[in-house]
């Protein structure tokens, strides 16, 4: 009988800790969700503001090198 006091015990523990991760996701994915907004928008005023100052291409739509 003290086995299943353990193991429920020990469920119980693994239950919380799961729950409580899941909120850490869950506010992970509204954060993520927000900040990849913002630097949207500011890679957007930034590409206008470098078209503004003359530049050809803005950053944003400019690729990466090849390495």
């Amino acid at each position: 009988m003290a086995d299943n006091t353990a193991l429920e015990e020990q469920i119980a523990h693994l239950t919380r800790t799961v729950e409580e991760l899941s909120d850490i996701v869950a506010r992970q994915e509204t954060e993520l969700a927000l900040l990849t907004r913002r630097l949207s928008m500011l890679m957007e005023r930034e590409a206008t503001r470098e078209l503004d100052a003359g530049g050809t291409v803005p950053l944003s739509d400019q690729r990466p090198p090849h390495w």
